[in-house]
């Protein structure tokens, strides 16, 4: 047997050689390196965390309902079984203050002899759904339904009934909203008179009747 195999088999060599490892100045499995990689494994893996938490999040966020959506509102169901003839009705709808008035005969008449004066009688411009896209602006003429902001600077008209007295309109006022900010003025139709700041008619919102006394705002049958 030779001598070099004999000092690896000899228990006092290694002992010596397991000291001289301990006390050798190179850090072993579990020295200072050791924790480097520890540290190193930690902050890897914590990096990699985050990049599957930052890809997570748009995926989340994509199954959220999108701001458009919420924006644009679901639509709304009212009942107008109690609305009175003549009577003003406002709901709410995106945000936005929703007029609905049961028009008389006499509103209705109200509605024909002053299109001269109007700056859009045939509403050719694209306030309102094709349907409503008539002289009443409307489904049904006794139901008119208009969103109650001003086409001008976003302000709320008021309704001024014929024969108020009202020194904002004139004498011979036929009925329909006045616009107290800047002085725009609108038919019962929601029609702006000419000479206005209001550039436009007042908006005519999709909807649709659900039954006699039941109306959806936000939606119509060519939804």
């Amino acid at each position: 047997m030779s001598s070099s195999s004999h000092s690896i088999r000899d228990p006092r060599l290694l002992a010596a050689n397991a000291a001289a490892g301990a006390s050798d100045s190179r850090p072993g499995p579990e020295g200072p390196d050791s924790d480097s990689r520890r540290g190193l494994l930690v902050a890897t893996g914590a990096l990699g965390g985050a990049a599957v938490a930052a890809t997570a999040v748009p995926f989340v966020r994509s199954m959220s309902p999108s701001e458009r959506a919420l924006s644009a509102g679901a639509p709304v169901e009212v009942d107008i079984s109690t609305l009175p003839p003549g009577g003003l009705q406002v709901v709410e709808w995106r945000g936005k203050p929703v007029w609905i008035q049961r028009r008389t005969e006499a509103m209705l008449a109200s509605l024909q002899g002053h299109e001269n004066e109007l700056a859009d009688p045939a509403s050719e411009q694209p306030q309102q759904p094709e349907y409503a896209r008539n002289p009443t602006r409307s489904i049904r003429p006794d139901i008119f339904v208009g969103i109650g902001i001003c086409t001008h600077l976003g302000c709320s008209p008021v309704e001024v009934p014929a024969g108020s007295g009202n020194p904002s309109v004139p004498d011979d006022w036929p009925g329909g909203y006045f616009c107290p900010c800047h002085g725009s003025t609108f038919d019962l139709a929601g029609r702006v008179y000419r000479n206005k700041p209001a550039p436009t008619n007042l908006e005519v919102p999709p909807h649709r009747f659900l039954s006699e006394t039941r109306i959806l705002i936000g939606e119509d049958s060519e939804a």
